[in-house]
């Protein structure tokens, strides 16, 4: 693998520092359609250009609850229906947003019940009718989450049959390409953010020994360059670096997007990978709280602080070639009763601050 000398990854890292900057808010609070028709102020008010939704369930409930079906079940045998989110995608059609421009439709790969090599056209289907609904919603694209909630798509050890590796790496990078069509299908030059890039599985690599065949993401990268295949000259793929979520320092900060270019320069086509992938950053700031605990009331004593938050994310902000989000469980930015929860103002002026200077 090739390394960039670190001049020129200085000059890569300092190259972001200009353009839009675009801060999503991801978590627990994640919403429905109803929810956001009915709390759009609330919502708004926050400091963020955007947020993920889910679709497909909860309707009217609490914004508490990652339980939208079609979210949760798109990628799979079942194949869904235009009709079943249609009051979903009214109540989408029916929202003015103000300020959140930046808002993205969630897919996860979930149930993932269904093998790399058999029939993928329900799944295609699927896709390009959630792309349809976030295009006629207005939203910028299509969030989608690789993470193995439930099969492991990616874990070569897991997958059916006794393929050979390469076998098997060449055609998850088949479907890559076929379902970057199919999103497009349904959305042309949308933007598709992924929570986990491929940077994820090469940092395991390089950095833990953990090779493509062994780790649970080493069909991840395979997957990517096919969605790379396929994408048109006008979408964009965000490597949103999920793995990034414990950074505090901006030296921590700063060595997670030193990764996005190790990764991009040992491709084989290195500017047509660059074209294509946006680098992000995802920050998560109650950072395992089930572990490291969550004190709403001394927020100085948690993992992140508010200044810790401050510095981090401004240097995301700074670095990002466009997206940084905000992911938290335990603290709420909006809910049915009108107000956050679990969530000091002390973070909520710490956001604020940091987002002041940078371009819109």
């Amino acid at each position: 693998m090739r390394i960039l000398p670190t001049c020129l990854l200085l000059l890569a890292l300092a190259a972001t520092e200009a353009g839009a900057k675009s801060l999503i808010e991801m978590g627990w609070d994640e919403p429905d359609p109803a929810f956001m028709r009915k709390h759009l102020a609330q919502i708004e008010a926050q400091p963020f250009d955007g947020l993920v939704y889910h679709v497909g369930g909860d309707r009217g409930g609490d914004a508490a609850g990652l339980t939208g079906a079609f979210t949760w079940k798109a990628w799979g045998r079942r194949r869904w229906s235009e009709a079943e989110l249609a009051d979903d995608l009214r109540d989408l059609q029916a929202i003015r947003w103000t300020k959140f421009r930046h808002n993205f439709l969630r897919v996860n790969m979930t149930p993932a019940d269904i093998d790399w090599f058999e029939d993928y056209s329900t799944v295609l289907a699927n896709l390009t009718l959630a792309a349809s609904v976030a295009k006629r919603a207005g939203s910028k694209g299509i969030v989608l989450d690789p993470e193995s909630y439930e099969g492991q798509p990616f874990a070569y050890p897991k997958q059916k049959g006794k393929r050979p590796f390469k076998e098997v790496q060449a055609q998850a990078r088949r479907r890559g390409a076929e379902v970057m069509r199919a999103f497009e299908k349904g959305y042309p030059g949308l933007t598709l953010f992924l929570t986990l890039g491929a940077t994820h599985a090469d940092i395991q690599r390089r950095g833990d020994g953990i090779q493509f065949d062994k780790g649970k993401y080493g069909l991840l990268p395979a997957f990517v360059e096919g969605l790379v295949d396929g994408a048109s000259s006008s979408a964009t793929i965000v490597d949103g670096m999920e793995g990034s979520y414990p950074v505090r320092t901006n030296a921590e900060v700063e060595n997670y997007f030193k990764q996005h270019e190790i990764y991009a320069d040992a491709m084989k086509e290195p500017s047509k990978y660059r074209k294509t992938v946006s680098r992000g950053m995802g920050l998560w700031f109650d950072f395992d709280w089930r572990a490291k605990g969550w004190n709403a009331n001394k927020p100085e004593a948690n993992y992140r602080t508010p200044e810790g938050l401050r510095k981090a994310l401004r240097r995301a902000l700074e670095l990002t070639d466009e997206y940084v989000w905000l992911y938290g469980e335990k603290p709420r930015w909006w809910t049915s009763k009108g107000g956050r929860e679990e969530l000091p103002e002390a973070y909520v002026e710490a956001v604020r601050d940091a987002r002041k200077g940078l371009a819109p």
